[in-house]
């Protein structure tokens, strides 16, 4: 997706433009929780949400191993764009709109704030927090602590533990 920033004639951006909310796709219960709210968000103020997925890339150390890794990433790619697509669909359903898809192969935080500065429609990272007791998550925690100057776009994290009619009545 590739949405051109407008702006104002006194360079400020566009009220009008497109508010694009992107969620980061991982097998966690929670990321259900985060893709409703930006989905229903996205609905309630004329949106778009954008799906992330990060996989992991080909390990490149060893020569003779080098196409084992780059099978790996390539059944990494294809499952990564698969569950993309299944999730696209919960997204048209509570939306309205196709979601942009995007995939990257690298570290997650490096990757994720990489597609952000790259795409000016981006406009906000919705995260849920992690249910179980070892806390909110990596990403949440880094981007709540030391790497939270590192976005140009603010983060929303929501409850994990948010019920549908809760995020309803959030959105």
């Amino acid at each position: 997706m590739s949405d051109t920033v407008t702006t104002t004639p006194d360079g400020q951006l566009d009220p009008t433009r497109q508010r694009v909310f992107m969620v980061v796709v991982d097998d966690s219960e929670e990321m259900l929780v985060a893709l409703r709210y930006a989905s229903l968000r996205a609905k309630s103020t004329g949106g778009r949400v954008a799906l992330f997925r990060d996989i992991e890339p080909a390990a490149g150390g060893f020569h003779h191993w080098a196409g084992v890794g780059e099978l790996m990433e390539d059944e990494a790619r294809i499952a990564a764009e698969h569950r993309l697509t299944e999730l696209a669909e919960v997204v048209v359903e509570l939306s309205g709109q196709i979601p942009a898809l995007y995939v990257r192969a690298g570290s997650i935080v490096q990757e994720l704030v990489a597609l952000i500065d790259e795409e000016p429609s981006i406009s906000i990272l919705i995260l849920a927090a992690g249910t179980d007791k070892k806390g909110p998550g990596p990403l949440v925690s880094f981007l709540a602590g030391k790497g939270a100057n590192s976005l140009r776009i603010p983060v929303t994290i929501v409850p994990g533990t948010l019920t549908n009619e809760e995020i309803g009545a959030l959105t």
